[in-house]
């Protein structure tokens, strides 16, 4: 992974000391909370339901062991014991004091990590695949795109205030666990008939309260020109994006305002009269950065023989294994998902003590290095087979031994009313009378996959457009009601829920779940997935036992 160079260095520093400055001001009474508001942003900072939330970057989901270890420090020394993964690959924390807040930063700067740019209308933290560098699936790494790209957009002066927050996520993969198509920009690794390696770029996908699926404005892009075509996009985007409406500030507006085909020619015009500006970086500088993501020093061993004799004398495990490991591109090793979806749990929060946990499995089965995965789950990526029975024992005695990774139970939820001043209706209680209600490993696999994703407002935090089943919270007269959306996706064949009715209150909707997995289960055909029968059914049929024929 990356480590920082002494210009890294200087700038998180320096921005520790002028956010202390702000700080003191702020408490003082020198800054109002209106002044202070843009700058607090700029770190990270926000003012929620009930308190502050600083929002830490983990740049693609990358992180060390004793970075985690921090992190568990700081959740107990300074919040309320737990911190909570994101759906953007980083970590929040919701109860830190305002005048402990630069300190938090420091003790951040101190093992190389920062909260710059998690807001505002700025570039955020570049997402990618949670299995990058050790998937057998992908072309190459991508993680080294992915920091070429946050040191190309860190501080940059002509980004650092755009229409509207502005995300890019990568894949280097077929099968797409980054949901690329979602995002302001997308990319995806490929190679054209030369064998060269390029990008194909979607631009204008998005979420919230106008969803849409990005769009190809290039089927190959050398990679060689990243920087200097993502910057003639940002320009055009910068100079055209809406600023009097921030409904209507997002790329995915101005391209569906402009027409792809007119977007995609006033893009290529800007690269034309700007890529020879310099910008993209040489040669040198690409191989500094790619000797951070060397891989590691892993032994080529022998599928392990003796996984298929624990497995079957251990149901527990043996879902485990199936569920949550995948393959590794060295033989004898597997991909460990850890999840933080423990039935009646809180998606994606962690304790600190589960935090020095997995910190402390890393050193001894991961080779030091843990991921966060968009769908607010912790990645083992280096794990040799014969580790696994130890490790699984561990895992599930401090409760992170949940096998359900990419079943029904492993939901994905923003924090909704509990704690979010934007929120309608709350997301965690919904999630945890659903994982309750479902908490039986052979009917989840029974089931099979089944991405549910939870939003508790129209923004959209909890990814509710691309589940295979979406649930969005809704205020009526003071009410909370839940309207499900089915047939999302953010995989490669992204697609956007189809709404289906009338909202259910919250007493109602652990039932109405039930009942559209319940019409998957009697029309299904052999060996069909949730999602591939609703594309193949069409909505009626979940809506006539949802709802009647009314």
């Amino acid at each position: 992974m990356y480590a920082y160079d002494k210009y890294d260095h200087a700038i998180v520093s320096a921005r520790v000391a002028e956010f202390r400055d702000q700080v003191e001001r702020r408490l003082s009474g020198a800054l109002s909370e209106e002044e202070f508001r843009p700058l607090r942003l700029m770190n990270g900072l926000y003012l929620q339901l009930h308190a502050y939330m600083l929002r830490v970057a983990i740049p693609y989901g990358t992180l060390n062991s004793v970075q985690m270890k921090r992190l568990a420090h700081i959740a107990r020394r300074y919040d309320k014991g737990y911190a909570h993964f994101t759906t953007r690959q980083n970590v929040q924390y919701n109860w830190p004091k305002l005048v402990e807040a630069p300190d938090i930063l420091q003790e951040l700067a101190e093992v190389e990590m920062h909260a710059i740019q998690t807001s505002g209308n700025c570039i955020r933290n570049t997402t990618t695949d949670q299995f990058a560098g050790a998937t057998n699936e992908e072309l190459e790494d991508p993680r080294p795109y992915a920091e070429l790209i946050r040191q190309w957009s860190s501080f940059h002066p002509e980004f650092a205030f755009l229409p509207r927050k502005f995300k890019i996520a990568i894949t280097a993969a077929d099968k797409d666990r980054a949901a690329i198509r979602w995002h302001d920009i997308g990319l995806v690794l490929k190679q054209d008939a030369a064998s060269n390696l390029g990008f194909e770029v979607v631009v204008g996908g998005g979420m919230g309260r106008t969803p849409v699926i990005g769009k190809t404005i290039r089927d190959f892009l050398p990679k060689d020109d990243l920087l200097s075509y993502l910057e003639a996009i940002l320009r055009v985007y910068n100079a055209a994006g809406r600023r009097d409406n921030k409904y209507k500030a997002r790329i995915k507006i101005l391209v569906e305002e402009t027409g792809v085909d007119i977007f995609t020619k006033q893009v290529e015009d800007e690269w034309t009269r700007t890529r020879n500006d310099g910008i993209d970086f040489p040669a040198e500088e690409e191989a500094r950065i790619r000797a951070h993501f060397t891989p590691p020093p892993l032994e080529v061993l022998p599928a392990w023989s003796d996984l298929e004799t624990i497995s079957a004398k251990d149901p527990k495990f043996s879902s485990w294994l199936r569920n949550n490991t995948d393959s590794h591109k060295v033989s004898g090793h597997r991909i460990v998902t850890i999840s933080l979806k423990p039935h009646g749990g809180i998606p994606g929060d962690a304790t600190a003590d589960q935090m020095d946990l997995v910190a402390e499995l890393a050193d001894s089965y991961s080779q030091s290095e843990i991921r966060v995965s968009h769908e607010q789950n912790l990645i083992l990526p280096h794990v040799a087979e014969r580790d696994l029975p130890a490790l699984y024992k561990i895992l599930n005695e401090a409760g992170l031994g949940t096998p359900n990774a990419g079943l029904l139970t492993d939901i994905i939820a923003c924090p909704g009313l509990d704690y979010c001043a934007l929120a309608n209706a709350r997301s965690i209680p919904i999630t945890q009378a659903i994982t309750n209600r479902f908490n039986d490993i052979q009917r989840l696999e029974d089931i099979g996959e089944l991405k549910i994703k939870i939003s508790g407002c129209i923004n959209s935090c909890g990814h509710h457009h691309a589940g295979h089943i979406g649930i969005l919270g809704v205020d009526r007269k003071g009410e909370e009601l839940f309207q499900i959306m089915l047939g999302g996706s953010g995989d490669a064949d992204a697609s956007k829920g189809i709404l289906l009715g009338r909202g259910f209150p919250a007493d109602q909707i652990v039932g109405a779940i039930e009942t559209v997995v319940g019409v998957y289960m009697d029309a299904r055909e052999e060996g069909e997935l949730f999602l591939h029968a609703v594309r193949r059914l069409g909505t009626q049929p979940f809506k006539e036992a949802l709802y009647g024929n009314a």
